[in-house]
């Protein structure tokens, strides 16, 4: 299968603490770099959501975003710590005793002080737990995501792939002719002028000519560059780098064939063979 870089999926699922979100977006990247926003809770996580991402994508730049929202009763019930209550009004009576001028605290600073008051809270275990699970449904979501966006990225580019094999072909089908009215017009031009040439030396320059303006090699390369990108596309995987890289071959072909053209219709197919290439191109930096 081909899969695409391109994808995004969101999980939710509720704790005691409130309704729990993972978003993942992932987009083109030249290997697999994993960016994360946990809350503070969910930090140790980070670690193993890397593995877990690791381990079904293979390039990509991801973003996770993690996010809580709690419920009204989600801070539990406040309990007062008595003896550490009697303590701090013990030291405020003392303070109160040596200060006479300064005010009582007020029962708002006294639970505002530390170790005063704390509320029952569900364990961070138990919330990074159902943390880990909503990932793996996310990533597992992003990675079918990836994959359906990866069979249309390779049905597009087959469908260019298809019309690059048609400009070959019908270049190859003008080369003959092309040739022979090269040799015509020289030979025409020859006569216009009225001189005496020696026709020996005439035929080494038309053969020499005739090697110079030749694409046919080009146009071989190219027929196979199309074969290798569709067995690339059959066998799937992780392939966006060899298919860049035969873009960049295809590129060369097709500047080549430009370069020596010779006629109007062949650098007509060679400037659409440029315009296809590109256009694969462009979807292909989007593969895995």
């Amino acid at each position: 299968m081909i899969h695409s870089m391109t994808a995004f999926a969101r999980e939710s699922g509720a704790t005691e603490r409130g309704v729990l979100t993972v978003e993942l977006r992932s987009v083109n990247h030249r290997y697999l770099d994993c960016s994360f926003k946990l809350p503070d809770f969910l930090r140790p996580l980070e670690p193993l959501l890397r593995e877990t991402a690791g381990r079904a994508l293979a390039r990509g730049k991801l973003d996770c975003l993690v996010r809580l929202q709690a419920h009204a009763a989600a801070g539990g019930e406040l309990r007062v710590n008595e003896a550490q209550l009697d303590a701090l009004l013990d030291a405020a009576g003392l303070v109160a005793a040596k200060l006479p001028d300064t005010r009582p605290p007020t029962a708002l600073e006294v639970l505002q002080f530390p170790g005063i008051c704390h509320a029952d809270e569900t364990s961070d275990e138990e919330v990074q737990k159902i943390a880990a699970g909503l990932f793996r449904r996310a990533v597992d979501a992003l990675a079918e995501n990836r994959r359906r966006e990866g069979e249309k990225l390779a049905v597009m580019i087959s469908d260019r792939l298809s019309l690059v094999e048609k400009e070959v072909q019908a270049t190859r089908a003008l080369l003959p002719g092309l040739k022979q009215q090269q040799r015509e017009r020289i030979l025409a031009r020859i006569g216009e002028l009225g001189v005496e040439v020696d026709r020996d030396r005439l035929e080494q320059e038309l053969v020499y000519l005739a090697q110079k303006a030749d694409v046919d090699e080009e146009l071989d390369r190219l027929e196979a560059h199309i074969g290798e990108v569709r067995r690339t596309l059959e066998k799937g995987g992780p392939c966006g780098r060899r298919l860049d890289f035969l873009m960049q071959e295809f590129n060369r072909e097709a500047n080549t064939l430009s370069s020596k053209s010779n006629a109007g219709s062949t650098t007509r197919n060679a400037v659409e063979l440029k315009v296809l290439i590109e256009q694969m191109r462009e979807q292909i930096q989007n593969i895995e």
